[in-house]
């Protein structure tokens, strides 16, 4: 017969251990009432465990989704199997201060925590438990690593001669814009602008006509350069009169800042997205067709593609 005598040095030195190791421990019953509260929880929340223990986590513990912690706690007590939550899908299990001078960019802890079954004498599941896991220094540098990432991103869509999106980037977006215009209930709108007068200007005046389009663009419009010529502008869910006026107060802001150009210089074809356009070429060639339209009419310099004209 197995020696059940118990070392009583043995369970002080692991009581001991319990109650400073840098990890929260938390056991509950089935009624989600506290059994144990460890050093960890005890220095985070500021609740000893003579006053934590009894009372019910929910009660103690008001900003816990009770319903969501049951859906991740009743596995553990019917399968016996453990549960998981990591700070992507929810920062924190218990709403304590990051003291960490580190990580004093956080406010808050991240937590990772791990749900366990604990199995009684007669081998029943009568209580599980909670362990939490600081990870706010993991949680902060993945999300620097995120936001470097992010920065080169939009580094390597811009244009650095002209400031504007770079034309691959602008293809791609666009792209998916067209393929997305069946399900948006007003499709997206490209503008194709005729430079062909306007790259003949010096490298300030250019500089400033891209800087006046930059200026103009809404946080979801795209503007890039087609080629020397030919300046495009995508605009996401715009209706042909957002357009005009759009391109409107870019001719009139560069008229104000360059009187020399004439309305010729900027002729404007405009074609919103369409269902017959299979390929991005399609767009742009109907809104490519307008913008010779436009380059044709003597009153008026802005034409919109129609699609019963092709």
């Amino acid at each position: 017969m197995p020696n059940s005598n118990i070392d009583m040095g043995d369970i002080h030195w692991l009581m001991d251990i319990l109650q400073n190791i840098d990890t929260g421990l938390v056991v509950l019953d089935k009624d989600y009432n506290i059994q144990l509260w460890n050093g960890f929880m005890d220095s985070h929340s500021g609740i000893s465990p003579q006053l934590a223990k009894g009372r019910n986590l929910f009660k103690l513990f008001p900003d816990i989704p009770e319903q969501w912690f049951r859906q991740k706690a009743e596995p553990v007590f019917q399968l016996r199997t453990r549960t998981f939550t990591i700070w992507e899908q929810r920062p924190h299990l218990f709403h304590f201060k990051n003291y960490r001078p580190i990580t004093g960019r956080a406010t808050s802890m991240y937590q990772n925590t791990a749900i366990i079954p604990l199995e009684s004498i007669d081998r029943s599941i009568n209580h599980i438990c909670v362990i939490i896991y600081d990870v706010t220094d993991a949680a902060l540098a993945q999300q620097e690593l995120h936001h470097q990432q992010q920065e080169i991103a939009k580094l390597t869509c811009v244009d650095h001669h002209t400031g504007l999106m770079a034309l691959s980037a602008w293809q791609h977006q666009s792209a998916r814009e067209l393929a997305q215009c069946h399900r948006a209930p007003t499709p997206s709108t490209i503008a194709i602008m005729d430079l062909t007068g306007v790259n003949q200007l010096d490298d300030a005046s250019l500089a400033c006509v891209f800087g006046i389009v930059s200026r103009a663009l809404r946080h979801t419009d795209m503007a890039t350069l087609l080629d020397p010529n030919h300046l495009a502008v995508m605009l996401p869910a715009s209706a042909d009169s957002d357009v005009r006026f759009f391109i409107e107060r870019i001719r009139k802001s560069i008229s104000r800042k360059i009187p020399t150009l004439s309305q010729q210089h900027l002729a404007t074809g405009i074609a919103q997205a369409n269902p017959d356009f299979s390929h991005l070429n399609d767009w742009l060639q109907a809104a490519q067709h307008a913008m010779q339209q436009a380059r044709q009419q003597q009153a008026e310099w802005i034409s919109v593609h129609s699609s019963a004209a092709e």
